[in-house]
């Protein structure tokens, strides 16, 4: 029923009419960002996002490198005007405190690279020689041994039917002997022990001992019905070695002596003898190819080596290693062994390309020159024991056949087929020198020893 005093009610309106889904009238809030740093703000969330995201692949070591870095360069100082350790205004850094170490020294040393290290300096070895003196009628025989340096500094020579003395240190010639007829000089050895003798091999298969100091002849010793090709000394007694393949061992102390003959074991010319420096060994070289070590009480050799294709002329014994022996072979062989005389092994064996006509081990270094025929005619100085070459000296125009040490080591004269002699500074005594320095000990000790002009004459 109506009711006329009630107050009129509209109808409510439905949930679903659109006047009821419209957005609410009034403004819009929109926050004040002008209190905000958004640089730093931003910052921070990279730093944060990259931290996260690349702590999986960070490694300790590289955290303990960041963290020595950072404290290395950018830690404040106690100086509280320095805040940082790479822009000072300062003429230098401020020292350290006493006793303190930089980190910084071990943390760039741990990887230090060797790649564009400065290679060692090698030493320098003239190319030319120092002197040169005229050998006429110097034979070329490659089985002779005609050169030999004695401890006295005097250089002894055969040239021909003649032995000739050059004092180094005075410079003076003198002749010591001279042989006829159909005779000639076939080898010299000084004696290792002092006094000025010499021991001279001839063709007719004769031993001769001479007092240089008297020029006078002391001693006349057979055994040979050949020529004498080689000698070396032990003490008191001098060996040679012959044509007729037999060895002589001579104990000069008695006029009327006993010789010791091996024989039986080369069947060629003896062409090589060289005793140990201890003087208990004797390595023998035959043109048989055949390499032997004696001891001076033993009838038959230690050992017994046949290796070589070619005659072992070239023998040398380590000074500062006994029982090391080089050998070198002949014209088809041309290779330098290494030996270990107490058990026989062959160390290394070196193919030089060349005839090996002579060996000298260094006094004061671990090197040796050998001196070489066909086809170069050159020597050549080695490191040992790795047997790279240090030097090729060239000059001869013939084989070089025979070399000899001078008393201190550091010069070796080389004889060849050209009739020449050449002394050539090749062992440094006092270790590395520049070029400039070598150059001028070098003419100091020309000066010193009366070295003569070049191409002057050995005979007066």
């Amino acid at each position: 029923m109506y009711n006329p005093a009630s107050p009129s009610r509209s109808p409510s309106p439905s949930k679903s009419s659109p006047k009821h889904r419209r957005t609410p009238s009034g403004d819009r809030f929109i926050p004040n960002r002008s209190c905000m740093d958004l640089d730093v703000s931003h910052f921070n969330l990279s730093a944060a996002n990259s931290s996260s995201s690349l702590h999986e692949d960070t490694s300790p070591s590289k955290e303990q490198y960041k963290q020595s870095l950072a404290k290395s360069l950018f830690d404040a100082s106690k100086d509280a005007s320095v805040n940082g350790k790479i822009l000072t205004f300062k003429e230098k850094a401020p020292a350290p405190p006493q006793g303190s170490e930089s980190s910084m020294r071990v943390l760039y040393s741990q990887n230090k690279s060797s790649v564009g290290a400065k290679p060692k300096a090698t030493r320098f070895i003239p190319q030319v020689p120092d002197k040169i003196l005229d050998a006429p009628e110097l034979l070329d025989d490659y089985y002779l041994n005609l050169l030999d340096w004695s401890n006295d500094n005097i250089l002894s020579v055969a040239l021909g039917q003649t032995v000739y003395l050059w004092n180094a240190s005075s410079g003076d010639i003198s002749e010591l002997t001279q042989v006829t007829g159909e005779n000639y000089i076939t080898s010299v050895s000084w004696a290792n022990g002092g006094g000025n003798y010499l021991a001279v091999g001839t063709a007719a298969g004769e031993t001769q001992l001479f007092d240089c100091e008297t020029m006078t002849l002391k001693r006349r010793m057979g055994g040979h019905s050949a020529r004498v090709a080689s000698l070396s000394w032990s003490g008191h007694v001098v060996t040679s070695g012959g044509r007729d393949a037999l060895i002589v061992n001579h104990d000069v102390r008695v006029r009327k002596h006993d010789f010791l003959a091996w024989g039986g074991v080369h069947q060629q010319e003896v062409c090589g003898l060289k005793w140990s420096p201890d003087g208990t060994q004797l390595a023998s070289g035959g043109n048989d190819n055949l390499l032997c070590v004696w001891e001076l009480n033993s009838q038959e050799p230690r050992l017994r080596r046949a290796e070589h294709t070619a005659a072992v002329k070239a023998l040398a014994w380590c000074p500062w290693q006994p029982s090391l022996l080089a050998s070198g072979g002949g014209t088809s062989d041309r290779k330098i062994r290494f030996w270990n005389s107490s058990t026989g092994a062959c160390l290394n064996t070196v193919d030089t390309h060349s005839q090996v006509c002579s060996l000298l081990w260094s006094k004061h270094s671990k090197e040796l020159v050998s001196s070489h025929g066909f086809s170069q005619n050159q020597l050549i100085v080695w490191k040992y024991p790795s047997m790279t070459r240090l030097a090729e000296l060239t000059g001869h125009t013939s084989r070089v056949l025979h070399m000899a040490m001078s008393p201190d080591g550091a010069t070796v004269v080389s004889a060849a087929g050209d009739e020449t002699l050449r002394f050539w500074k090749i062992f440094d005594m006092a270790g590395n020198k520049s070029t400039a320095a070598s150059g001028t000990a070098a003419k100091a000790a020309a000066a010193k020893t009366g070295a003569r002009p070049l191409g002057h004459s050995l005979i007066r």
